[in-house]
């Protein structure tokens, strides 16, 4: 088996350890700085290859100390992205791949540095978005002979919207406030610049439903640097239902809590209640000339909440966990072939959709699977049996 430690036993950390354990391919060791929340995802997964340890990553000392006790192949980060660059110092010094979910652009620029000259591998940026967006466009972009625009878009929403914001929080509250309020990256005119987030603001109809887009930092991944060159147009936004983008201009912008991201994180967590119940959508196009005309090729997909090991998980758990694993399965069985700074780009869609994790993305069902498992009343058992 290869050894992994995955960092993180949150929402996405749960379910990474419980695929990689399921798999039987991989000894797991999961780290979090409660050995209680360990512990807990531990139990409930009930899994002898998987191992619970109390771990504090942000303590350098304590990390050395894990990696060095239980050394492993691969180390995860399911942390808050501004944990990453020391536990990628940590992954460094102890020979191991790195693989995290980051959407922070300073953190990712952190690690390539971090992974200069090295022979392991170090993959930040995967998941979903950006992650699996950036495998997905990269796909659509090798079908053109010239490039004119990209788009990628990405919504991890509520099923069954009601309050004000028309959202649940589906994931990290600190990634959410980060890509909500910090520069985003595009290309516009053939010329790579910063655009303001929350701005852009345009409509996208998919299956009958309307969503809005918005600028949010971070979902390009590395895909401007790869591809600046050669096209006109790429930019990423965030989906969400009509109307969200202009109560979060009013938090962040006119009440000023983009400054004070502490607060506006309680309010949130406050006022704004989780969901297993969610849906992912996925979408991305790409317009250039193929063949002497212009033409346009989409990937759209919608990702419904899933069982996995006897438990219902949110759509934006199985996406960010599924991809993660894909890319974690993909490197530890290349026989060496990725080294150090390592793009999402560097994978093909059809090997990600079909590896064994990854095939999460092209699982049929809809929100049937998570109405039928919430009137059953055997949700919210993630934790224990």
């Amino acid at each position: 088996m290869a050894k992994v430690l995955i960092l993180g036993a949150g929402k996405i950390g749960a379910l990474i350890s419980g695929l990689l354990a399921e798999s039987g391919s991989y000894e797991v060791h999961l780290g979090d700085v409660s050995a209680d929340a360990a512990n807990a995802v531990v139990s409930a997964h009930r899994l002898a290859n998987l191992h619970a340890h109390h771990v504090d990553a942000a303590n350098a000392d304590a990390l050395r100390a894990q990696l060095q006790k239980h050394p492993v192949d691969a180390v995860i980060s399911s942390l808050p992205y501004y944990c990453n660059v020391g536990v990628a110092e940590a992954a460094r010094k102890a020979g191991t791949h790195y693989f995290d979910l980051t959407e922070d652009v300073e953190v990712t620029r952190g690690v390539r540095k971090i992974a200069e000259g090295s022979s392991q591998a170090f993959v930040p940026q995967c998941g979903l978005a950006p992650g699996f967006i950036s495998i997905a466009a990269n796909e659509l972009i090798g079908h053109f002979d010239e490039l004119r625009a990209v788009k990628l878009r990405v919504g991890a929403l509520p099923q069954h919207p009601h309050n004000v914001l028309k959202y649940s929080l589906t994931w990290s509250t600190e990634g959410l406030i980060n890509e909500y309020g910090n520069p985003c990256e595009a290309i516009v005119d053939s010329r790579r610049l910063e655009v303001a987030p929350l701005e852009g603001l345009e409509e996208i109809e998919i299956d009958g439903t309307l969503y809005e887009a918005f600028n949010t930092s971070g979902g390009l991944g590395s895909l401007a640097e790869t591809y600046g060159s050669r096209v006109q147009n790429m930019d990423y936004k965030t989906m969400r239902y009509p109307g969200h983008c202009d109560q979060m201009r009013l938090l962040m912008n006119d009440l000023k809590l983009n400054h004070d991201r502490d607060t506006l994180k309680r309010i949130l967590e406050n006022a704004v209640p989780q969901t297993l119940q969610d849906v992912v959508v996925i979408y991305v196009a790409v317009t250039g000339k193929q063949d002497g005309e212009l033409r346009e090729e989409n990937y759209v997909n919608k990702v419904y909440p899933q069982v996995i090991a006897g438990r219902l998980w949110s759509a934006i758990q199985v996406t960010t966990a599924s991809g993660i694993c894909a890319v974690v399965d993909l490197v530890i069985n290349s026989g060496g072939k990725h080294h150090g700074f390592v793009r999402q780009e560097d994978f093909r869609l059809q090997d990600v959709l079909t590896n064994r994790f990854g095939k999460h993305y092209a699982a049929v069902g809809g929100k049937e699977v998570s109405g039928h498992i919430v009137v059953s009343g055997q949700t919210g058992h993630q934790r224990r049996h």
